[in-house]
């Protein structure tokens, strides 16, 4: 059992699926959080059915045959289970970053179209999230009875993608006021101040005297 496994055992929780249903819950759902090959979910139903935390049954659409899988006793106390342990933190995976690591091995232009791309990145991927955010503030969305356990994923993505665009933001003025070598390029020292006393947040209030 995997993260993937428990994910899709998850998703049976909410009602029985077909495979292709399944990967286009996956995606729809938790794509954002959890992406995965759609080849390998195609094998995760048929490791719940092996382990008895799920069913198969055959049904007929039109002219065409298709399996649909419903979630047992057994894999609703298996999903239980594990839902006692809070599990791993994120993991961040961001190429253009990664870029601006080494944006003195490149061109000032270079850097700015990097972070520009990671503006525009924000905003796409926002505009499906605010179409979302619509609907189920309307009453509206998919498994509207479920919004209460999806908008707290909502509201990270929200979040997330405003700190994108808002770092973005500075990163370009950041590097507009470089030479037009970044090898040459100084760090701002308020800009350093700022970064180490927002870093602060965690920090327990000093006692007062």
């Amino acid at each position: 059992m995997t993260g993937t496994t428990y994910a899709v055992l998850g998703l049976l929780a909410v009602q029985p699926w077909s495979t292709y249903e399944l990967t286009r819950q996956m995606e729809r759902t938790l794509g954002r959080v959890w992406p995965r090959a759609q080849s390998r979910l195609y094998e995760e139903p048929k490791k719940l059915v092996a382990l008895g935390f799920a069913t198969a049954a055959e049904e007929s659409t039109g002219r065409r045959l298709r399996t649909v899988y419903s979630i047992t006793d057994a894999g609703r106390g298996a999903l239980a289970h594990w839902l006692r342990e809070p599990g791993d933190g994120p993991v961040l995976e961001f190429e253009q970053l990664v870029k601006l690591g080494f944006a003195e091995h490149g061109t000032k232009d270079d850097a700015l179209r990097t972070i520009a791309a990671a503006h525009r990145w924000a905003e796409q991927q926002n505009t499906e999230n605010l179409a979302v955010a619509v609907r189920y503030a309307a009453g509206d969305g998919p498994f509207q009875y479920r919004a209460a356990q999806g908008m707290l994923a909502g509201a990270f993505f929200t979040e997330f993608y405003a700190m994108v665009a808002r770092w973005s933001d500075w990163a370009a003025g950041q590097v507009a006021s470089w030479p037009d070598d970044p090898a040459q390029a100084v760090a701002d020292p308020a800009a350093l101040a700022e970064i180490a006393r927002r870093a602060d947040w965690a920090s327990p209030p000093t006692p007062e005297a």
